[in-house]
């Protein structure tokens, strides 16, 4: 059997709202490496929201989301994964816990988190069990298997502690997103694994960065192009594959799915922010978080909030 995993982030580019970053690892025959996963599970999934007929969705979470659908497919398509994997959040809290524990226990010092365990996850659980069953029975049909979800939630001051250190905020992706490449080696290294990240920014090289992380580890140089820069680390009997693809989550399945977990914790995250300041000021408007939105959001707290007894620095990105 070989593993595949897929790596993809939410919330890069915001000013306001944590930075995740998420893996789903499959366990399925080596020959199913190359093929489109949405084909091979053509009953159970699909990655466009028409015609969906009971299918979970699972696509790039930028397609997944919109103001006027809100979080529904991402949320249906989380929670139906992690029912696959015998886990049943029920409330925001018990989500971090399932993903993220490492970051739960800095969460409780933001005032806006701090009544996390209330915020329950509203969805509908039949539909989800149904849909988890369906999943479960197709990829079985096809001895694959879903065996892990994982995040890396940076809260705002963690974020801005880390930049602060590197002075590149590209950097802290690429490390959060090195912790979740060598999670999975340390968990699946005995099989074949292959990794796929989606790529941000217009860096091809990753080579001396991968040999930092695996300096144990002989590497080849498969491809680097502008659209794909593909490494094998190799030690002894045991190896691994990596690439780096523009858009990986809108061409592979486990990209896809990391990409929707990312997005779905923020946006919860993000809507806790959003509920703590709208309760200060009843007339506030909601924010995304993004750096013109999020400018005028900081400017309204600042005019209409007073006293405003917060810590920005655990509000406010630094970059």
């Amino acid at each position: 059997m070989a593993i595949l995993v897929g790596i993809d982030e939410a919330g890069f580019g915001p000013i306001l709202g944590p930075l995740t970053v998420s893996s789903a690892v499959f366990s399925l025959d080596h020959e199913l490496l190359d093929s489109d996963l949405w084909h091979v599970l053509g009953k159970s999934v699909a990655n466009k929201r028409k015609h969906l007929a009971g299918r979970l969705l699972i696509c790039d979470s930028k397609k997944a989301y919109s103001k006027s659908l809100g979080i529904k497919h991402l949320e249906r398509t989380v929670l139906a994964s992690l029912h696959y994997l015998g886990q049943n959040p029920g409330t925001l809290d018990e989500l971090l816990q399932t993903l993220c524990p490492n970051c739960h226990k800095r969460l409780n010092g933001y005032p806006w988190y701090q009544k996390i365990e209330e915020h329950r996850i509203s969805s509908d659980l039949t539909d989800v069990e149904i849909a988890a069953s369906v999943f479960a029975d197709d990829m079985a049909s096809k001895n694959m298997r879903l065996v892990g979800l994982e995040s890396c939630c940076l809260d705002v001051e963690h974020y801005n502690k880390m930049v602060g250190s590197v002075k590149n905020k590209a950097t802290v992706l690429f490390s959060t997103t090195s912790a979740l490449i060598q999670q999975a080696y340390k968990k699946y290294g005995d099989d074949e694994v292959q990794i796929i990240v989606d790529r941000q920014g217009g860096r091809v090289h990753y080579g001396r960065n991968l040999l930092r992380m695996f300096p144990e580890m002989e590497l080849t140089i498969l491809k680097e192009t502008p659209a794909n820069s593909s490494y094998e680390l190799k030690s002894g009997k045991r190896k691994m594959r990596i690439h780096f693809v523009v858009k990986a989550d809108g061409r592979f399945l486990p990209a896809a799915l990391a990409s929707m977990v990312s997005k779905y914790l923020r946006e919860l995250l993000v809507h806790n922010i959003n509920r703590y300041f709208i309760n200060l000021h009843s007339e506030l408007k909601p924010t995304a978080g993004y750096w013109k939105d999020g400018s005028r959001f900081i400017k309204d707290i600042k005019s209409n909030i007073k006293p405003l007894n917060i810590d920005m620095n655990q509000l406010v990105r630094c970059r």
